[in-house]
């Protein structure tokens, strides 16, 4: 069993925060694009004609920013080469869904879960962030969405904006939790490289909330969310019961993997392996039948560990001390010693009545500094 994710990297315009592999989709070889993308799942799909995919997740990139018979084309490709009885979800701009003819035909293909990049609701945050779309077109989209039969919608928030406060931040999350959606993500704003903002970061250009107001939104976000019902399942998400997403937990369970389409990475037993990005460069050797594979990656044991540890603390189920054992044929005390019940002391970690090594309330904000904890050196494996 594994999930599928597969990359759209056209944009009607770049966010100002953004690092995804994406470009202007204006001249862009769309259609060559779509069906490169379905000959690549053609290819590597042959390879491993025995496996099941649970989940598939077209992101971006903007995939929304195709047409509807381009979406109903690639979407056609998908059930034939990758058939998917579980959720499939698809990334969209508010602004693209306008109009129901994108949505009917994402409904129309068996798309069951929409996730919307909202980030605020403030019109004023909204430009200042690089994004075309108005908190009006977050009502419309959602409302189009409702009205074609796609009820399972998460959307984003993002916090510690330029001229954002946290009075700002919470009408934000009022107004999203007001639409009652099964499925929210709040991240914190992270600086990344070769983005406008991490350039006007640069200059002394980029005026961003202290570290302790990052925090009080952030535990503004867990307070309301729960208050509406809503329980954190993983750092950043929350869901009603039910609704978690369950590509992103296979992901946080680092079970496999495929990745599709211009920059996509995926994960088969220990081999990562990265697309190229650039799309002539993604294309080319799709056109003479070989896959675009630049790079692969065989992890050694210390990364498949450092990776179980990161990824399971990140969500409310933690680390299984048993599946742990299972899985590496070494116990945690072995690999890491003191570390855990160090962490435990600290008040950043806890174990379970059922073995499970989890996140404290606190060590939820301290994250990083948790998974630090957990790197290793190869040679201590060896």
């Amino acid at each position: 069993m594994a999930g599928a994710y597969i990359h759209i990297p056209f944009c009607d315009h770049i966010c100002y925060y953004c690092d995804f592999n994406k470009v202007f989709i204006e001249g862009q070889p769309v259609d060559d694009y779509v069906d490169m993308l379905i000959r690549e799942m053609k290819m590597v799909m042959e390879r491993y004609p025995g496996e099941k995919v649970e989940t598939v997740y077209v992101g971006g990139g903007t995939p929304t920013s195709l047409t509807p018979a381009q979406l109903t084309r690639l979407i056609a490709g998908i059930h034939r080469y990758l058939p998917c009885d579980g959720e499939f979800t698809f990334e969209a701009n508010p602004n693209d869904l306008l109009t129901t003819d994108k949505l009917q035909a994402l409904k129309d293909g068996g798309v069951n879960r929409l996730s919307i990049g909202v980030q605020s609701f403030d019109d004023r945050i909204l430009k200042k962030i690089g994004r075309t779309h108005t908190s009006a077109d977050v009502y419309k989209a959602i409302e189009n969405a409702r009205q074609v039969g796609l009820d399972n919608i998460s959307i984003d928030l993002i916090f510690r904006l330029p001229g954002q406060s946290v009075e700002n931040f919470t009408d934000s999350l009022d107004q999203a939790i007001a639409l009652d959606l099964p499925h929210y993500a709040t991240y914190s704003l992270i600086l990344e490289r070769k983005t406008v903002f991490w350039n006007m970061q640069r200059k002394g250009r980029l005026h961003l909330p202290t570290q302790e107001v990052e925090a009080e939104m952030y535990q503004l976000a867990i307070d309301k969310f729960k208050a509406a019902g809503l329980h954190q399942y993983e750092i950043s998400n929350f869901a009603k019961p039910g609704m978690e997403s369950q590509h992103n937990l296979l992901y946080w369970q680092n079970k496999k993997y495929f990745g599709f389409g211009a920059g996509a990475y995926g994960y088969i037993g220990k081999d990562r392996y990265h697309n190229f990005g650039p799309i002539q460069q993604y294309l080319t050797p799709l056109h003479d039948h070989k896959l675009p594979v630049i790079e692969h990656h065989i992890l050694p044991i210390s990364e498949q560990i450092e990776e179980e540890m990161f990824l399971g603390l990140r969500t409310r189920y933690g680390v299984s001390i048993a599946h742990f054992q299972d899985k590496f044929k070494l116990s945690i005390a072995e690999v890491y010693g003191q570390t855990v019940p160090d962490l435990v002391k600290k008040g950043l970690l806890r174990i379970t009545p059922d073995e499970r090594i989890v996140l404290t309330e606190k060590g939820k904000f301290l994250g990083n500094d948790v998974f630090q904890e957990f790197l290793l050196d190869e040679q201590e494996l060896i």
